[in-house]
């Protein structure tokens, strides 16, 4: 009997992070309208460093370039910094453009390292010995501020407190493949939602790692950037909020970037949030619980910090409870509790399903088309499941592992497909292409344990359960086809 109810144990808790993405939909009808106050102009606007990171990047770095100089703010009180650790051509790319700017009077400058102690992190800290700015701007590569990004949000901070304004991300290739569109709508709940609800509220919340500006001094201040985990930005996000400073989420001002282009670009990127994000909840939450915070932000900051394991605790109970507990059901004659297991996978899933359609609606797109795709979300989630309980285990585990860039095709346009942006470029572009992490033999385990659980019902007549099990089966063996089918293009 512990069997079953370590089973609904688990059931439970993944009840629970659906039920917190409910909640996230009905505080936002209460804060749906909330723009932070508007701010006081700086009388002199103030000096800003603009830092670039990127490694490797040569389908998107002359882009970058071009388009930071283009910004609208004084050229007297703007340094650029590309921040550049790449060990290809993209280092010769980037100094052509460095040096064709500052021949036009453009403080800009190509901060190169010897090696890459640190990734991201490492690459920001040091580029800030020689950056003049009161404040950091950090753009990704493979984004794209508008010309006045920098004026719309940088009286924000004639708030003294204020340590980081994060725009809303928009998606330069949205529109290019179905997986681009999903993607979209996954991010563009977390911004138009979570990102926005809980910076009304004063709940403690994060710099996405792009597309923000930080104050210098508050860096410094919350220990400056750690490689310790692989998710820096949430890290450094947390350690200032704990020291007091305020962060500012801006949902008016949209800042473009790129969307992984193939489903191994999607799940390297997906395995370093994730297993980053675990890493942060071990080294940040029992700070987060002795400090002098209100219970309220204890709670929202512990399901912040944790819902990167909502993947695997499914699996376990996949692999270790759903078979022996079916098995125990039939014995004992408890198959009639299946309707207990229900009404907590609805809730599970259909939560979060809720949350992603809704944040299409928080941004007053077409509701019929983010209906349809609600199939897709589902599926994709599915699929992101061994990546992503993979990455949480690891981080469970405290195992180290390497910053994994994701790659970018460079697509400027909604109708440039990742086909077709390769096809611009020489050869090389293969070794740009994301080898995801392994779990392919995982997944097809996974399949074939649902495919037996929906024999198991088709033969003892329990309908209402094959379209769970019979969606469950497909979607893993989906991701398992797709990983090996990127594995072959790559070998070839």
């Amino acid at each position: 009997m512990s069997i079953i109810a370590i089973h609904f144990v688990l059931l439970l808790i993944l009840c629970l992070f659906g039920l917190h993405r409910l909640s996230m939909v009905f505080r936002w009808f209460r804060y749906r309208k909330f723009q932070p106050k508007q701010p006081k102009l700086f009388e002199q606007l103030p000096r800003v460093t603009v830092q670039i990171p990127l490694y490797n990047e040569r389908m998107v770095a002359q882009r970058i370039v071009d388009s930071i100089v283009k910004l609208e703010y004084p050229h007297d009180r703007l340094q650029i910094q590309i921040v550049d650790d790449s060990n290809d051509d993209t280092c010769e790319l980037i100094a052509e453009r460095v040096k064709f700017y500052q021949q036009q009077g453009i403080d800009i400058e190509h901060v190169q390292r010897v090696n890459r102690q640190g990734f991201k992190a490492g690459a920001l800290k040091d580029a800030m010995d020689t950056a003049t700015g009161e404040f950091i701007a950090i753009f990704d590569a493979d984004f794209i501020p508008h010309p006045n990004t920098l004026l719309d949000s940088i009286h924000y901070f004639t708030q003294k407190d204020v340590a980081m304004v994060q725009l809303r991300w928009e998606h330069l290739n949205r529109r290019s493949s179905l997986l681009t569109k999903t993607q979209a709508i996954m991010l563009d709940a977390h911004f138009s939602l979570e990102q926005q609800v809980r910076s009304a509220t004063g709940m403690l919340f994060n710099f996405n790692g792009t597309a923000g500006i930080w104050r210098t001094s508050a860096i410094i201040d919350a220990g400056h950037w750690s490689a310790d985990t692989l998710t820096e930005d949430l890290d450094l996000s947390y350690r200032a909020q704990l020291k007091g400073w305020k962060m500012i989420y801006l949902n008016h001002i949209p800042c473009p970037g790129e969307l992984p282009a193939d489903m191994n670009a999607f799940k390297t990127q997906q395995y370093r949030w994730a297993k980053g994000g675990v890493q942060v909840m071990l080294k940040m939450l029992p700070t987060v619980w002795r400090a002098k915070i209100p219970f309220t932000k204890k709670i929202e900051s512990t399901f912040h910090l944790s819902n990167n394991l909502a993947y695997f605790v499914m699996l376990i109970d996949t692999l270790f409870f759903l078979v022996p507990s079916l098995l125990l059901r039939d014995k004992y004659d408890f198959l009639n509790i299946w309707w207990v297991d229900i009404p907590l996978l609805i809730l599970s899933s259909g939560g979060h399903l809720v949350y992603l359609y809704w944040g299409q609606i928080a941004l007053k797109r077409n509701k019929s088309r983010a209906l349809v795709k609600v199939p897709n979300l589902v599926m994709l989630g599915i699929q992101l499941a061994i990546n992503n309980s993979k990455a949480g285990l690891e981080a469970l585990l405290r195992r180290e592992s390497e910053f994994v860039r994701t790659p970018k095709t460079g697509e400027l346009q909604d109708n440039v497909t990742p086909e077709k942006a390769a096809s611009l470029v020489p050869e090389s572009i293969k070794r740009y292409k994301a080898v995801a992490p392994k779990g392919a033999i995982f997944e097809f385990v996974i399949a074939g344990v649902y495919a037996v659980v929906l024999v198991w019902a088709i033969n003892h007549q329990h309908w209402f359960m094959l379209p769970f099990l019979l969606l469950l089966t497909v979607g893993f063996v989906t991701a398992a086809l797709h990983s090996f089918y990127h594995h072959y293009q790559l070998s070839k």
